[in-house]
């Protein structure tokens, strides 16, 4: 019996993808995670609590190999490609960019978005009831509700007319972000400013510009490779809302989205379905089931913005 006959009794006799058993190592399946910055404590909680829900435990039975692009768009497509060449059977990728460039080194190896912000209007897939080509997993939403963030920032800060756009324009999801906030900008009778940030001395320029024009509040991208944003925005004085949950503890004014650790939880059962032999293209996109607002009083204070007892009472959290 051949080698390739054996791999393909003992693929059947176990119930997984031949490609799967070709992939793994010691026996287990072998997946890759791709993160676009160093993958928080928080985050690879919940990718783990994910994979035990779906009957997973990392290195017992499932090998996990960790990549990130620490922001930068040249080391995303460096690791995809490593993890293609070697030969993971899947690919678990973090945020728009890191998709984009798992997307860029493969179209045959299943990559998994946990998670991703509007999957359709980046260019990932073609729609999110049937993806078609070899990605799937969970959508952030996030520009979806750029009217609600513009509506929140407005209860805090009466009077506000101009709001800054912060992106970063490397980033697949900057198009469908900007257009959403624009839209969102006309129908509250709010002028918009984007501004692309690649870099710090970028943002650092960019909120002396928005200063000085009357900005009074700016909306920050996920993805902008600024990890201190939130101080630097209260530097310039500036009140600032954050796409992501830790950006309001770092310091951000406020969040308001999607529970980031509940995406990522809920990618566990996408590698299950993928390892069973399901297909990307036919599993259907998730979409956040709830939305989670967070202010931090702490900056509001320092800001010189007062939070009315009714809104601290909306928020899921209050940071003092």
């Amino acid at each position: 019996m051949t080698r390739m006959r054996r791999r393909s009794l003992l693929a059947a006799l176990l119930g997984v993808p031949l490609a799967v058993l070709a992939q793994s190592r010691d026996g287990l399946p072998r997946i890759g995670v791709l993160t676009w910055v160093s993958p928080r404590r928080e985050f690879q909680d919940a990718f783990r609590r994910g994979l035990r829900e779906a009957g997973y435990v990392e290195g017992k039975n499932l090998l996990v190999e960790w990549r990130s692009a620490e922001g930068s768009v040249e080391r995303a497509e460096k690791a995809a490609a490593e993890l293609v060449a070697s030969k993971v059977a899947l690919i678990v990728a973090v945020l728009t960019p890191a998709v984009q460039a798992a997307k860029k080194a493969t179209r045959t190896i299943p990559i998994v978005m946990a998670y991703a912000g509007d999957p359709v209007g980046a260019g990932l897939v073609k729609n999110l009831a049937r993806p078609e080509g070899n990605v799937t997993g969970l959508s952030a939403t996030s520009a979806e509700i750029s009217g609600k963030r513009i509506e929140l920032l407005r209860e805090l800060i009466p009077g506000l007319a101009r709001v800054g756009v912060l992106i970063n324009g490397a980033d697949a999801f900057a198009k469908p972000f900007v257009a959403e906030n624009v839209a969102a900008g006309k129908r509250a009778r709010v002028a918009i400013e984007i501004v692309d940030v690649r870099e710090r001395a970028d943002l650092d320029a960019a909120l002396k510009r928005l200063k000085k024009t009357g900005v009074g509040a700016v909306i920050v991208q996920g993805s902008i490779p600024v990890p201190n944003w939130p101080d630097l925005a209260i530097e310039h004085r500036i009140a600032a809302m954050g796409t992501q949950k830790q950006h309001a503890r770092a310091g951000a004014l406020m969040f308001f989205g999607a529970d980031a650790a509940d995406l990522t939880a809920r990618a566990g059962r996408y590698i299950e379905r993928i390892l069973k032999g399901a297909k990307p293209s036919e599993l259907p996109i998730e979409q956040p089931t709830r939305m989670e607002l967070i202010v931090n009083r702490k900056t509001a204070k320092a800001l010189g913005i007062a939070v009315p007892p009714a809104f601290a009472v909306r928020a899921d959290a209050v940071i003092d």
